[in-house]
């Protein structure tokens, strides 16, 4: 029986493997009442919301952990696809059947917050109520029929690679990142995290860029001892994850940025009109966090009740600043 670092029993925890929208998706349950869906990022698992799991289970609701498509215990289908936006709201509105509930409110952080975003928008009649971390809502748009949203990116790193390009190629970020899996995740943990800037081996937070023609994983910095927020136990949780299902999954993801457009503009004009809650790091400048961004939600999501800004945090939010969010998280849905 393993202890996480809040202090609660994995072996307290559920863990269950639900057939819906034609993948197997596993996930991690605490506790009964209302409903809360906590959607994770890359590279992670539902291991990431291990400190607001109990903690919302004490509080009187039923919290689901998913991994999400392409992780994990979770389905990873073969066709890059398989990864698009559509199919993975797909893959939570048919957990939320699945487990017999008609309403959820829906909590993502990294790319678990456009999911949840983008869930709330086309599914108001599911999810009563949105909380992001550390990616801010950008509405739907009209997009000119000849922008590529991946070929953009490309161009305004100019000189430099920027890491959402650097993924799009079939096999070669694979072979990157699982050369040495235990290297790379302590890589993307301590790169993107508060500790980059405490540490001041960076003067503000890394926002993606890097040298063009080097691997991701030989410029990642390596911290001498694992940030306080992190323990040996965590980090191998997730080394044993990625052994298993690889970074294929995640990866495939970022494939699919160019069909956003598409599958957005259906929802053009639509207002997010729930509840919504967002969490940023003073440091988190991989997730768009610039202050326009952040404060143009202000305007496009009428029912904001907050937006929170943690200082001397970066990306990794929910396990960064476990109690803050913790209590942010609670204060918002008593409020429901």
């Amino acid at each position: 029986m393993m202890m996480a670092n809040g202090g609660f029993f994995m072996a307290d925890l559920t863990h269950r493997d639900i057939q819906a929208n034609g993948i197997n998706i596993h996930c991690v349950a605490a506790g009964d009442g209302p409903l809360v869906i906590l959607c994770h990022g890359f590279p992670e698992s539902w291991y990431s919301w291990r400190h607001q799991l109990p903690i919302l289970a004490d509080a009187g609701y039923r919290a689901i952990a998913l991994d999400m498509r392409g992780y994990g215990g979770t389905s990873q289908p073969e066709m890059i696809s398989s990864y698009n936006l559509s199919k993975i709201i797909g893959d939570v509105v048919s957990v939320v059947n699945a487990l017999d509930e008609k309403q959820a409110v829906v909590v993502g952080h990294d790319w678990g917050g456009p999911v949840a975003w983008y869930s709330a928008l086309m599914r108001p009649d599911i999810f009563r109520a949105v909380a992001v971390l550390s990616v801010p809502y950008n509405p739907p748009m009209q997009v000119p029929e000849e922008l590529i949203l991946t070929k953009m990116m490309a161009e305004n790193a100019g000189e430099k690679e920027y890491y959402r390009s650097y993924f799009q190629e079939p096999g070669i970020a694979e072979l990157d990142l699982e050369a040495d899996i235990r290297h790379s995740m302590l890589g993307f943990f301590y790169s993107v995290s508060g500790d980059i800037v405490k540490d001041r081996i960076r003067s503000i937070g890394w926002d993606g860029h890097f040298p063009k023609g080097e691997s991701m994983s030989s410029l990642m910095p390596i911290p001498n001892e694992l940030p306080h927020w992190l323990t040996q136990e965590d980090l191998d949780h997730y080394v044993k994850a990625f052994q298993s299902s690889g970074f294929r999954g995640g990866l495939n993801w970022y494939r699919n940025i160019d069909s956003l457009p598409g599958i957005l503009a259906p929802f053009i004009g639509t207002t997010i009109n729930q509840p919504a809650l967002y969490m940023y790091g003073e440091h988190d400048l991989i997730g768009g966090n610039e202050e326009i961004s952040v404060q143009s939600m202000r305007t496009t999501l009428p029912n904001l009740t907050e937006i929170i800004k943690m200082e001397g945090a970066g990306h990794w939010l929910q396990q960064e600043r476990p109690e803050e969010v913790n209590e942010q998280l609670l204060k918002f849905l008593a409020g429901l």
